[in-house]
């Protein structure tokens, strides 16, 4: 059973009906402009450098780094969840990371984002995982407020380090693994 025809039909606030389906290749342009979307929304658009070309590549070749959920209100685009497989070692399982949630303004207040998680929850939940991650921007209070009323609690047994560009670049062509 596809995820789309799993949630087709759900009725939001008793009158939209909502589907969540499978992101397809076409689709990259798409999510690019609900990352760019989510981006002004936290302030950040000038951090985005991935373009509809590296989705497409990343998310839909012979090995995608990620899968992503579509969210529509009668054939509208009213928001995504891009999720990818995690694992903790510590817990020795697999578990989902939620890399990007975004609803559309004009969707806003009607539980699309909590579909999308739960969709995402549930492929998640078939494939093996046991637990679901994301980390969200400090700015972003709404997203901390909404996470915390679905029942994803802030951790504070962990804090997120991060390398990368240049920095990145160099430490990897440091490390051979023979030295």
């Amino acid at each position: 059973m596809s995820i789309g025809r799993a949630f087709e039909g759900v009725p939001v606030n008793g009158i939209v009906m909502v589907t969540i389906r499978e992101a397809r290749p076409e689709d990259a342009g798409l999510l690019h402009e609900a990352l760019l979307a989510l981006a002004r929304h936290t302030g950040d658009e000038d951090k985005v450098e991935s373009t509809p070309d590296d989705l497409l590549h990343y998310g839909f070749g012979t090995h995608p780094a990620f899968q992503a959920l579509i969210a529509e209100v009668d054939g509208r685009f009213a928001g995504m969840c891009l999720s990818f497989a995690s694992f903790s070692t510590w817990r020795g399982q697999p578990g989902i990371y939620v890399q990007d949630l975004y609803v559309a303004d004009a969707f806003r207040g009607r539980r699309i984002g909590e579909r999308l998680l739960k969709a995402a929850a549930s492929r998640g939940y078939a494939r093996g995982a046991r637990h679901l991650r994301l980390s969200v921007e400090r700015a972003n209070i709404s997203a901390q407020a909404f996470y915390e009323r679905v029942g994803i609690h802030h951790s504070r047994e962990e804090q997120i380090h991060m390398m990368r560009g240049e920095q990145f670049k160099a430490f990897a062509q440091r490390g051979t693994g023979s030295e």
